[in-house]
């Protein structure tokens, strides 16, 4: 039974394919210029815009895209103000969202996340009565088919500082505190693990969801994160893979 750990990777896999696209870049833009003015501009001390430098890599954005991101983000540059902003909502099935959101006029962004809500069966919540629900934590995926021994990985993970090892799914994730984020991680690679590293939410419990609930969640999720000043919807939600493949066959 996978849920939005599933979703996520797919939504990553198809980030990369469509890297082209520039809104795909303006999103990673953003991102790298909050991370650098939450965290500094030094990745090795700031895990979540080493995060940010990885995944805008991945999707082949030129060194020089990265690096004006980053200096925006320092003050280095200048440009238009963005603000950081987390929705709280319920999609179809009680399932629960945290809409993350980086944007530079939050009147439109509140109308255009309240819009697709109301359209496809979601409603924003008060503040805080979501939020319970997740933990913040250090998030590492390594892809199943690249371990060997799923064991040798978990002891080195817990031994570098990881909290926790969910080995059955695929990837495999592993848990940390976000300040053992960068700890852990260097473990891996080291170690010559392939690693994909974020700082996110964790859900404390899950919702399952099936049938007509499956259909408008999922595509719920794939219209938020369409739009443009999305960066990211977490949620809590577990499916079975087979319907979650079968729905999301129809969404593409």
């Amino acid at each position: 039974m996978s849920g939005h750990n599933k979703w996520a990777n797919i939504k990553h896999r198809k980030m990369a394919q469509d890297a082209k696209r520039s809104k795909i870049f303006t999103k990673l833009i953003r991102e790298l210029i909050v991370a650098a003015r939450e965290g500094g501009g030094d990745p090795e001390k700031n895990p979540r815009l080493r995060a940010a430098i990885e995944r805008a890599r991945a999707a082949n954005m030129p060194k020089d895209n990265i690096e004006k991101a980053i200096k925006r983000g320092t003050g280095e540059l200048g440009g238009d103000q963005l603000y950081e902003i987390t929705y709280e909502a319920y999609a179809p099935g009680g399932v629960a969202l945290l809409i993350k959101v980086v944007t530079d006029n939050k009147n439109r962004s509140a109308q255009e996340v309240r819009h697709v809500l109301s359209k496809y069966g979601g409603n924003m919540a008060e503040s805080g009565s979501v939020g319970w629900i997740f933990e913040r934590k250090g998030v590492i995926n390594i892809p199943r088919d690249k371990v060997e021994d799923v064991e040798e990985l978990a002891m080195l993970a817990i031994d570098a500082g990881a909290e926790d090892i969910k080995d059955d799914d695929d990837p495999i994730q592993i848990l940390t505190a976000p300040e053992d984020l960068s700890k852990v991680r260097n473990a891996l690679t080291e170690a010559g693990y392939e690693v994909d590293a974020s700082v996110s939410y964790i859900p404390k419990n899950t919702v399952k969801v099936e049938g007509t609930d499956a259909e408008k969640l999922l595509k719920l999720l794939n219209i938020l994160e369409e739009l443009d000043d999305v960066q990211e919807v977490i949620s809590n939600f577990e499916m079975d893979d087979a319907e979650m493949e079968r729905i999301l066959a129809t969404l593409e």
